[in-house]
């Protein structure tokens, strides 16, 4: 099953987070099948940078959003236009 996670980068009590399409049965920051986005926690405000087309592929896919990534997704809009095109068909 794929999952759209994080998989933590960056230096001691300095997160940065990548959102990446995995494997669910691969460790979290092990491999990964594409990059989808960035976020950085650390900045103010956080900042998200997502890959729209990349992630809709996705989740259309059927790949699984974790909780953090799917307020992520919401956060910046996709969530909303993947729910549309759902019901949409």
């Amino acid at each position: 099953m794929v999952k759209l996670r994080l998989q933590r980068l960056g230096a001691k009590k300095r997160p940065f987070y990548r959102i990446v399409a995995s494997d669910s049965r691969f460790p979290r920051d092990g491999r990964f099948i594409e990059i989808v986005g960035t976020y950085n926690p650390l900045t103010s405000p956080a900042e998200v940078k997502i890959d729209e087309e990349k992630a809709l592929k996705w989740l259309n896919n059927g790949a699984q959003p974790t909780d953090t990534v799917r307020s992520l997704l919401s956060r910046v809009g996709i969530w909303e236009k993947f729910k549309n095109q759902k019901q949409g068909k």
